[in-house]
């Protein structure tokens, strides 16, 4: 049977590495086992969410509708006004923005849509990163290019050390903002060099942006590219494109809801291929998400339960690891003592708890090695109990494996 050659170039996804790894860490005992691997928001949705999609007449009327894939002018104008709003960017709903079905789903289509397909392209990604970037550019026939973020330098990616040469053979750059898994945030000034880079060597820059609503001061909160990009002159957006999400923002993974926004030209070819990809987010989950993005209470509310996570785990940890707090986003990037596979497999056996060895998540490089050894990404999703409880457990681990050592 002959099948895409390009699909034996995919790694396996991290979290079926995670379950493999763990399948002999067999855990003996009465502790609760608490997941903190998975980016899955754990906090309640908000009702009046829940409240439109179980109106039965108003959902009989959305299932019995094709919906359209550019989407409704009401969302359309929803998320012009929550940009505006937000970020202070005027974006046209009907140029713009472009509703998706999440931020994975359509991360992955734009590289499709967008590159050239041209032999020994590129397209740059953080390491660490979000594995989709790497599927993304190995499917479309491009070689991703690492650049490393490490605590060396403050988890910021140095792009004055890539050659013009390297530029120029790169067609998309994948940026994440705050970072997943660092909690970096790249600030506009670092944004607006990217663009200026971009104009010069000719490519596209997909800033992932789906942790936006989650950080932890309003004086450093996360900016956007397309603010970025307004704040210079480049008004239309060109070769700036954005990704947002309504799952962390607003709890809401399951309604598979995002947008996409930038450059006109670029939204208006990813639209062509998204309509013969047959992608179009159903009408109730339209009407559901032009609620969710008009709404910001439900939004500071979630934010607020985060940031007393954070505090509270933070509280219970600091004696214990060298932590470091992100800027936004729900990880810690913790160092480990030990190796970052063993250190989880243990963590497992010993105290029932699952979290990400950081190595899954990034790709060798030469002369540095894989900049997520010996990290363990730590996702404080769940409910405030259950992330007390797990930090005391990582507590007494950490004293167990030190006293072992």
């Amino acid at each position: 049977m002959v099948t895409n050659p390009k699909l034996e170039l995919l790694q396996s996804y991290p979290f079926e590495k995670l379950r493999a790894a763990l399948a002999s860490s067999d855990y003996q005992g009465d502790l609760a086992h608490i997941a903190l691997s998975i980016g899955e928001p754990k906090h309640p949705p908000p009702q009046f969410v829940i409240d439109a999609l179980c109106d039965g007449n108003a959902t009989a009327q959305h299932l019995a509708t094709y919906p359209a894939t550019r989407g409704s002018d009401g969302l359309r104008h929803a998320v012009s006004d929550w940009l505006r709003n937000r970020f202070g960017v005027t974006a046209s709903a009907e140029q713009h923005i472009l509703p998706v079905n999440g931020t994975r789903e359509a991360l992955f289509a734009f590289a499709q849509a967008v590159l050239s397909g041209r032999p020994q392209s590129l397209v740059g990604m953080p390491n660490p990163f979000y594995q989709i970037y790497e599927g993304a550019a190995l499917l479309a026939g491009a070689q991703p290019y690492y650049m490393a973020n490490t605590a060396h330098s403050d988890y910021a990616a140095d792009y004055d050390a890539v050659s013009d040469e390297t530029w120029d053979a790169m067609e998309l750059l994948y940026i994440c903002s705050p970072g997943n898994p660092t909690g970096h945030l790249i600030s506009d000034v670092q944004m607006q060099r990217l663009i200026e880079r971009a104009h010069r060597h000719d490519f596209i820059i997909a800033a992932d942006e789906c942790y936006s609503e989650i950080y932890f001061s309003e004086q450093n909160r996360p900016s956007s590219l397309l603010a970025a990009s307004e704040a210079m002159g480049n008004k239309e957006f060109a070769r700036c494109v954005v990704f947002h999400s309504l799952s962390k923002r607003s709890n809401l993974p399951g309604l598979r809801s995002g947008f996409v926004a930038g450059d006109a030209g670029i939204i208006e070819k990813f639209l062509l291929y998204r309509t013969y990809h047959g992608c179009a987010m159903g009408t109730h989950q339209q009407y559901a998400s032009t609620l969710a993005w008009q709404d910001e209470a439900h939004v500071r509310e979630n934010r607020a339960l985060y940031q007393e996570k954070f505090q509270a785990v933070t509280d219970v940890l600091q004696a214990h690891y060298d932590l470091q707090q992100p800027d936004g986003g729900f990880y810690h990037w913790l160092p480990t003592p030990t190796n970052d596979l063993s250190f989880c497999q243990s963590l497992y056996a010993q105290q029932h708890i699952t979290v990400m060895p950081g190595s899954f998540l990034g790709r060798d490089q030469a002369m540095l090695g894989n900049p997520g050894a010996n990290r363990v990404r730590v996702a404080w999703v769940a409910p405030m109990a259950a992330c007390v409880d797990a930090a005391h457990r990582l507590a007494e681990f950490a004293d167990r494996v030190g006293n072992d050592s």
